[in-house]
């Protein structure tokens, strides 16, 4: 049986891997770990399909290590500590160099598991490297986090997805004997949604919707048929996760009650983590709900953590209460759109100097050198307000933050308003 396209295109060498320019290209750290021969414990973090498996075997093969793979999902601190057992007995007949572990879906390791690990780690017996498509500062405790270094890896850009495309219908051993022309791409990237593998299966799938001696001929149009007529369930380690989870967040954030329990009960069904849903919920609502109700925000904190300790089957209760409170409540993204703005302020001004004026004064020098001179306290001033400057010179007068058009923020608009005309007298 043949092993599929994705498989059969997976790259060996550094030199066939495609997109993470940032890892992998002439100066990217990984790089310069392989030349060096100094291969860190690792942590890969990033969605679907970046790969994250491939770049583990890759530095495997370049560095001549012995590798070893388990999945969190079906393996236990046994197999962990008889991997560990293999590695301190040598690893391979012709290298005493580390054995590099690989562990795929590290998140979901308990922290007995991952415990199981710390010695191994810190006494060098394995390399580990672990990949994990949840933020590891959630999903690894903090002891196995410290002795790795963690590397974002990106969804493909559409440069890199043609450029797969192109290598299956020229390279791969069995599509470069169809007659296979690809005239319009773009259906099949949307739908990869930037993850390789998912793309690599959808291109099979519809290359093999065709009989073997048919001309092919790729087309938007022919992709979407092809797709919509082989849709598959939900599964929360396929390919629907993301766009389910999209979906769910989409409709809360249009205040759509109903969808958001539609994808939720979806979710359930698939067996998602409920603590996956939980997180999505606590961002949301700083990000789409913020100041406009800053309950929702209270609320989705009290439900991760009461899922967190109640688990299944019961949790599905308070997350639809959650999501439906979250998707009826008022909308605004002005503290997300607040940080963006300030974060994109600092990268363009750089490291602006904070007024005398503002800064403490703990020694006798920074007083004589004028630190917190002719700092005006708030509380001291009719209604707790000062016409102070706060922001460095040049700089000053600056907006980061306009809040949004419902009741909350309004009033909230109204005190900024009072204070900038106290402020600068217009």
């Amino acid at each position: 049986m043949n092993a599929p396209l994705a498989e059969r295109l997976r790259p060996k060498q550094l030199i066939d891997y495609l997109s993470q320019d940032h890892l992998v290209g002439d100066k990217g750290v990984l790089t310069q770990h392989i030349k060096q021969d100094v291969i860190p414990s690792m942590i890969f973090w990033g969605p679907p399909g970046t790969g994250k498996t491939t770049l583990a075997n890759i530095i495997a093969n370049e560095s001549n290590r012995p590798f070893y793979a388990l999945s969190a999902i079906n393996s236990g601190v046994k197999d962990i500590r008889d991997v560990i057992e293999k590695a301190k007995q040598g690893g391979g007949l012709f290298t005493t160099k580390n054995p590099i572990l690989f562990i795929d879906e590290i998140h979901r390791f308990s922290k007995s598991q991952q415990d199981s690990l710390l010695e191994a780690v810190e006494k060098g017996w394995v390399t580990l490297i672990g990949a994990t498509t949840e933020n590891p500062s959630f999903e690894v405790i903090s002891a196995l986090l410290s002795r790795c270094q963690v590397y974002v890896l990106n969804s493909f850009e559409k440069k890199d997805l043609e450029a797969l495309l192109n290598r299956a219908v020229n390279d791969d051993e069995i599509i470069s004997k169809r007659k296979v022309n690809l005239k319009e791409t773009d259906a099949l990237i949307k739908l990869s949604g930037g993850d390789a593998r998912k793309l690599l299966n959808i291109f099979e799938l519809i290359i093999t919707s065709y009989n073997d001696d048919e001309k092919i001929i790729i087309t938007n149009e022919a992709v979407l048929q092809k797709v919509q007529s082989n849709t598959v369930r939900y599964d929360k380690t396929g390919e629907q996760h993301y766009d389910i989870i999209s979906a769910f967040i989409k409709s809360i954030r249009g205040s759509d009650p109903n969808a958001a329990v539609y994808y939720l009960a979806r979710m359930i069904e698939g067996g998602e983590d409920v603590k996956f849903i939980a997180r999505r919920l606590l961002i949301l609502a700083s990000e789409d709900i913020g100041n406009a109700n800053p309950t929702a925000l209270v609320i989705a904190n009290n439900t991760f953590q009461a899922v967190s300790v109640i688990g299944n089957p019961e949790s599905r209760i308070i997350l639809s209460q959650c999501a439906t409170y979250l998707a009826t409540s008022p909308k605004s993204n002005a503290a997300y759109e607040a940080i963006a703005k300030a974060l994109q302020l600092v990268k363009d001004t750089g490291d602006l100097s904070v007024p005398l004026s503002i800064r403490n004064a703990p020694t006798k020098l920074m007083k004589e050198l004028g630190y917190g001179d002719n700092y005006q306290y708030a509380h001291n001033y009719e209604n707790n307000f000062a016409a102070h400057e706060f922001m460095p010179d040049e700089i000053k007068n600056t907006t980061l933050y306009n809040p949004g058009n419902n009741q909350r923020e309004q009033a909230q608009r109204e005190f900024l308003k009072m204070r900038w005309k106290e402020k600068y007298g217009y």
